[in-house]
């Protein structure tokens, strides 16, 4: 019997400070874009994919993904982008019951990442899931329900709930630990995040390493 149908949703809406600006998703890794490496990696594990983007989305149109911009406004950080997706995904995808977020300044992302946190979601009775690595948990690169898609919005505009821990400690959480990824150069996260460019020095020096 097939299971939940999840969306996913990359989040690329931030400003990007610590890389100088712009757009980090962008710059150049092994010769494509970071977020070439992450669109190849996540959009096989949904059932369909979006971006979460600011600003002028043809910027982005050699991907060939909608984007989605923030629908609360002032770069209200990834809640804004994960609340974008939920709303993408009860739009435009029929029977989706989950999106996967994922930002897109990691481009080693698991291959299994969805089908892990769905099977947690599910063998804990859970609400949602987030991923963790080396002994921390990533809250952003998680699995969230479409059905808590107006609680959210609620929670941000209402409230003004803006870091990810405050909403998901309102729900139940699994979170899922990844071993470090064994490579010929070492052991390696999968959830790296080039945030600044000694990171991305680092990832180009990694990425024809990782499975």
């Amino acid at each position: 019997m097939a299971g939940p149908i999840v969306a996913g949703i990359l989040l690329a809406g931030g400003l990007s400070r610590r890389m100088g600006g712009g757009d980090k998703c962008m710059r150049p890794l092994a010769g494509r874009p970071i977020l070439a490496h992450v669109v190849e990696r996540v959009r096989p594990q949904v059932r369909a994919l979006a971006l979460n983007a600011n600003g002028d989305a043809a910027r982005f149109a050699a991907f060939g993904l909608p984007v989605v911009a923030d629908t609360v406004p002032d770069f209200a950080g990834p809640l804004a982008g994960v609340l974008a997706g939920l709303d993408w995904a009860r739009a435009c995808v029929p029977g989706a019951a989950f999106v996967l977020s994922v930002p897109t300044d990691g481009p080693f992302v698991p291959r299994d990442l969805a089908s892990r946190l769905l099977a947690a979601v599910l063998a804990e009775g859970a609400d949602m899931a987030c991923a963790a690595s080396d002994g921390q948990s990533h809250p952003v690169i998680g699995l969230w329900p479409v059905r808590l898609a107006d609680a959210l919005r609620d929670a941000m505009t209402r409230e003004a709930v803006r870091k990810v821990d405050v909403w998901t400690a309102r729900h139940r959480l699994a979170t899922v630990p990844w071993d470090l990824a064994a490579t010929p150069l070492g052991r390696i996260d999968p959830f790296f995040n080039a945030n600044r460019p000694e990171d991305l020095a680092e990832a180009e020096r990694l990425a024809g390493a990782m499975p």
